[in-house]
């Protein structure tokens, strides 16, 4: 019996166990998911505490998150319950069967639970690659709020995709991070839509980094229309992860024409999927002839980032082992593995080595006044040196004057 075979008779074996009870969808996650739904309050656990650590050392006022992840976070039980709540009305009325109330929430609480805990593990990944990264003196430099915003909707309403954020390592320099990117940007009519459109279709890593401090990947004229990421980072969190299936549609969602077919974005993705296919591009187009997408296991997801992005590195983090010969198929095509990290930081640090290899130093200094008046004084002087009415000689004097004069 196939696997979805099997959870279908399970979900149906539940409804029938719950109907009756005073919460027919809390006693039916309880009974399908069984230990999982405790297994989520242990891994929040693991988060809350790491973005605790991260916010002090940082100094940021708070960590954010997607409202969908908010509400997980909050309670992940009650969160599911919401996913249920139409279809049990709806099973109450009569208007669906118990056998497809069992198929329709088994599928709504698998997905929503499979997604939290994925974006948990990733917004994790990060808050401990944050935590080895800092060093006694680490500037946040963006955003100016400290506030650090794990998620990117809406962020891309001004036409352009900022980070999440750009810290300066002392003794290193500056690194810029992006979480999900690239997403769509606003638009207005269907020009906007097709000079964007490629942003729909643009493949997704979970995280980008590049060296120096960058406030927008937007790049038009590039294949993909962004900045070539330094480095990728890619979080696992399934023990099996590498046996899963999905969709990678993009740009091979709608039929090829000749025009499109010319274009060096189209050239580039076919380009790439070809090469972890182990196929010629015509071969991948047969491949594909008809094909809404091609589908494609999770390792050849990771290789189609590595060939499309052309990083410098790409790195995959998994919580679980990663079996010798998954390991030698992504280090063959120059990805770096760190497996088994679970939810220790200190089996991250090699990753964090290898990014801070990546902090650029700029010529762009910050300086923090809390003093209104200082504030002002600094603001007054910048603009005089700008205008070249004053040197550094000048306000030396100027200084040395004044503290002779108070004696």
């Amino acid at each position: 019996m196939k696997r979805k075979e099997r959870g279908v008779a399970r979900a149906k074996q539940c409804v029938e166990e719950c109907i009756g009870t005073d919460n027919v969808p809390r006693c039916f996650i309880k009974c399908y998911l069984k230990s999982a739904v405790l297994e989520a309050y242990v891994w929040i656990d693991y988060l809350k505490k790491m973005s605790e650590e991260v916010i002090k050392l940082y100094g940021f006022n708070a960590v954010t998150y997607s409202r969908e992840f908010k509400s997980f976070l909050q309670d992940p039980l009650r969160h599911l319950e919401k996913k249920l709540f139409i279809y049990t009305h709806d099973m109450v009325r009569g208007r669906i069967t118990k056998e497809e109330y069992a198929e329709k929430a088994m599928m709504a609480i698998n997905t929503s639970l499979r997604t939290n805990l994925r974006t948990l593990y990733q917004n994790w990944g990060f808050l401990a690659l944050l935590k080895n990264l800092y060093r006694e003196g680490t500037l946040v430099i963006y955003p100016e709020h400290k506030i650090l915003s794990l998620e990117r909707s809406g962020k891309q309403k001004l036409r352009w995709i900022p980070p999440n954020l750009i810290i300066d390592v002392p003794g290193y320099g500056s690194l810029s991070f992006f979480i999900e990117a690239p997403r769509p940007l606003s638009w207005g009519d269907t020009g906007d839509l097709q000079k964007i459109w490629n942003l729909y279709t643009a493949l997704r890593p979970d995280m980008m980094v590049y060296r120096g401090r960058v406030y927008d990947i937007i790049e038009p004229g590039n294949t993909p229309p962004i900045k070539r990421p330094d480095l990728i980072i890619e979080y696992k969190e399934l023990p099996d992860w590498y046996k899963r299936v999905r969709d990678v549609k993009g740009p091979l969602a709608k039929p090829l024409s000749a025009e499109e077919w010319r274009t060096r974005w189209i050239e580039g993705l076919w380009d790439g999927l070809a090469d972890v296919l182990g196929v010629t591009r015509r071969e991948a187009a047969e491949k594909l002839s008809g094909r809404k997408g091609v589908r494609l296991n999770e390792v050849k997801v990771i290789q189609l980032y590595k060939s499309v992005y052309s990083p410098d590195k790409m790195f995959l983090v998994s919580k679980y082992e990663v079996p010798d010969d998954i390991k030698e198929q992504l280090e063959g095509h120059g990805i770096i593995v760190f497996d088994g990290v679970g939810f220790n930081p200190d089996k991250l640090s090699g990753l964090s080595k290898h990014v801070l290899e990546y902090a650029e130093p700029v010529d762009e200094y910050i300086i923090r006044i809390k003093d209104k008046e200082l504030a002002e004084i600094m603001f007054m002087i910048k603009d005089l040196w700008e205008k070249g009415i004053i040197d550094k000689e000048k306000i030396r004097r100027l200084l040395v004057y004044g503290l002779y004069e108070e004696q």
